[in-house]
């Protein structure tokens, strides 16, 4: 099984939205992939409530059978579309890909 995790720190503003808003939004545009992709077998996403000043503010879990599962679900066409809206929405990006 792969796990791909992936956390997020978000511009105060973009889009005319809130940071809060864009977090709801990227939250919704996230899930909407369930079902979507062959092999993704579980998603996940948090908004962080802490506000410390290390933490990220949204966090995306999710499991994919393969890593051929994994690398379909990176050239979805929706996931491209929301990798194009967060290059506005995100100041920093981490993530890390293992494998169980």
């Amino acid at each position: 099984m792969i796990k791909h995790i992936v956390l997020w720190r978000l511009n105060e503003s973009a889009y005319g939205n809130s940071k809060q808003t864009n977090a709801q939004l990227l939250k919704i545009k996230l899930l909407a992939m369930t079902g979507k992709v062959d092999g993704m077998l579980k998603i996940e996403v948090g908004i962080d409530f802490s506000n410390e000043r290390d933490s990220s503010d949204v966090v995306l879990y999710s499991e994919f059978n393969s890593k051929e599962a994994l690398q379909q679900y990176q050239i979805h066409p929706e996931h491209e579309a929301l990798k194009k809206w967060l290059s506005e929405v995100r100041y920093e990006r981490r993530v890390v890909d293992y494998e169980v």
